[in-house]
């Protein structure tokens, strides 16, 4: 059983640390609130691998960078959308498509099709996602493109 001289002594020892993280928190905070973070600016991006693509959204979005789309965003471009960092301005033109192989005239077998569709929609923001699933992914030859105005409408966000 501690005496209260004990437990005076503890109680001091805890205040101590207290008051130490406290005051350590203060002091480093201000070196990551003052950290502004980058931003990438798409003016023009043709998509590409799709596994390529969602490795650099991870790193993106763990670096919190900002993305805007400004220009042309086709294909796995477009999957920046489910970044929460991202947004679209009305004068730009996302373009969609199916998944297709990266060897050009070659299709994807229907599993792999239907897997690969569902990875890209998962990274579209729900209206998109829907909309993608039932027309855009059925795009197999070029590319769909719609407005960023017709982007924000469909959940995307506004760059301000």
């Amino acid at each position: 059983m501690l005496t209260i001289t004990a437990f005076k002594a503890v109680l001091r020892h805890a205040y101590g640390v207290v008051v130490a993280c406290a005051l350590a928190v203060p002091l480093a905070a201000p070196q990551t609130a003052n950290a502004t973070p980058a931003v990438k600016i798409i003016r023009s991006d043709g998509g590409g691998s799709l596994q390529a693509r969602i490795a650099q959204i991870a790193q993106l979005d763990s670096d919190g960078t900002r993305i805007e789309i400004r220009g042309q965003c086709a294909s796995a471009c477009t999957m920046y959308l489910g970044m929460q960092n991202t947004c679209v301005y009305p004068s730009a033109k996302l373009g969609f498509h199916g998944p297709q192989s990266q060897l050009y005239g070659i299709s994807l077998p229907a599993d792999e099709y239907q897997y690969w569709t569902h990875v890209m929609a998962d990274h579209y923001p729900e209206q998109i996602r829907a909309w993608y699933l039932q027309t855009a992914s059925q795009v197999t030859v070029g590319v769909y493109f719609i407005s960023g105005t017709d982007a924000i409408r469909m959940g995307a966000h506004a760059c301000t």
